[in-house]
């Protein structure tokens, strides 16, 4: 069994890297709205909620809101960085990601029910 501090580690890690990812000036990154580039925002934030559920007991709703505040905050910091741009259509693959992490997590609980009446 993964114990809870695993995932809580692996919650940061994977929101450092995601931060670290979408902010960084360094090298021209062109901004194509492709389904590749909101792909990466689905699976982004589809993992963080997964990581999330798993690392800590909090309210379906608050696990929500956090992650949508995390990617309007993206959103807005590239606003502000020259090579990059706000996008909300970015906004709303980190949305469905978080949707679809929501409902996969609750059928996955119930196939676990013994593991999961820690999480």
């Amino acid at each position: 069994m993964v114990s809870k501090r695993v995932f809580e580690v692996l919650f940061y890690v994977a929101l450092i890297a995601i931060e670290f990812l979408a902010t960084v000036t360094t090298i021209h990154i062109e901004v194509v709205e492709s389904m590749w580039d909101k792909s990466n925002h689905f699976i982004a934030f589809f993992t963080l909620f997964i990581l999330l559920s798993c690392a800590y007991r909090l309210k379906e709703s608050h696990k929500i809101i956090l992650l949508f505040i995390f990617g309007v905050q993206i959103e807005l910091v590239q606003h502000f960085l020259p090579p990059r741009e706000a996008s909300f259509l970015d906004i709303v693959a980190d949305s469905v990601g978080i949707l679809i992490g929501y409902i996969l997590f609750k059928i996955l609980k119930r196939f676990f029910i013994n593991y999961c009446k820690e999480l």
